[in-house]
């Protein structure tokens, strides 16, 4: 069994999770890495706003419930603009708590995709690495729109 977490982006906050628990669900997305493991959520949160505040201690409660990997929801690198502290979530998380960084949860929707190549967000070697999880084919990000 493995327990994650989940931060997402404020802005979202009243998201209802319903794509990246239908990622997981389908191990689609970052989740496509837990093929073969049974999965369970052990924490779902926001990162509390800029700059993250609550990156600082969420991480700290993921763990005690027994979150082995933390998954940066995939609104932090698609919103616009994607969270200009993802890098400092990435390094401080295990830092801090020895719990690996996963960035994303479900596939990048079309509508996203589409808006962040004509702005070329995401050209940079950094960024095609932290988006390399979530982005899948046409096919799967028309699905997530």
């Amino acid at each position: 069994m493995k327990k994650i977490g989940i931060i997402i982006c404020h802005r979202y906050h009243t998201c209802a999770a319903g794509k990246c628990l239908r990622a997981m669900r389908n191990r689609e997305g970052a989740f496509s890495v837990y093929k073969k493991d049974e999965i369970e959520l052990v924490g779902i949160t926001t990162c509390g706003g800029c700059p993250g505040g609550n990156v600082e201690y969420a991480p700290e409660e993921m763990k005690k419930n027994g979150a082995e990997v933390i998954h940066l929801a995939t609104g932090l690198v698609v919103g616009y603009p994607p969270c200009p502290y993802l890098e400092d979530f990435i390094n401080f998380i295990p830092a801090k708590y020895g719990i690996p960084v996963v960035i994303g949860t479900h596939p990048i929707p079309t509508s996203y995709f589409e808006t962040h190549t004509h702005l070329g967000t995401w050209k940079s070697d950094k960024w095609q690495a932290f988006i390399k999880d979530v982005l899948t084919d046409e096919e799967t990000r028309k699905a997530y729109n």
